[in-house]
């Protein structure tokens, strides 16, 4: 065996690899205005805890009691518009009505509006290359036209690497399997 076909026999998969999104392709979907409201609230809640609230009180906070308020409920308020505006775009990602769920994240107090997004979010929806149904992203085979969407043991379903050639869950071989119709062009008939 070279050394070429080594690394990539004992290489592992990355989520990136198999469709699935990571962290870096989940902050690439806050849109920039939410960036520039979390800012905003950041330095509003900062205005609020160190010129507003000194000057209506009468007896001062601790500097420390003040200063872990004043970073605490910024930092959570900034967060909050981030969050919101990752939801403004995963609800499209998702075939959800985006401005209803703002509505919800925004209307509802304390976060309670972005857990129930997170609890009631659809699944990621994806076309199917050949007949372009809108199938949800765990799919294995499209429901309408039964092209393999991507590559899963023929034995127990489990999700499998394009490259896997055992099943980690029950080492079915998948080299003594026939290619399904997509891989044909790649097969090598001789």
């Amino acid at each position: 065996m070279t050394r070429m076909t080594r690394r990539s026999a004992t290489r592992s998969h990355t989520p990136a690899e198999d469709g699935l999104p990571t962290l870096t392709s989940e902050l690439k979907l806050i849109p920039r205005w939410s960036v520039a409201a979390a800012a905003l609230a950041f330095v509003g809640m900062l205005y609020v805890f160190w010129v507003i609230v000194p000057a209506h009180r009468h007896h001062q906070l601790p500097f420390g009691l003040r200063l872990y308020f004043a970073l605490s409920w910024s930092a959570l308020s900034a967060l909050y518009m981030l969050m919101v505006g990752y939801i403004s775009r995963d609800t499209r990602r998702r075939g959800m009505r985006a401005r209803l769920w703002i509505v919800v994240c925004l209307v509802l107090p304390g976060g309670i509006g972005s857990v129930l997004y997170f609890l009631l979010r659809a699944p990621l929806v994806t076309l199917c290359p050949a007949c372009g149904t809108r199938v949800q992203f765990e799919f294995h085979f499209c429901p309408q036209c039964a092209y393999e969407l991507s590559a899963s043991c023929r034995r127990c379903y489990s999700t499998m690497g394009l490259t896997d050639r055992f099943c980690v869950q029950c080492g079915c071989d998948r080299a003594q399997e026939e290619a399904p119709g997509r891989l044909y062009a790649f097969r090598d008939e001789r």
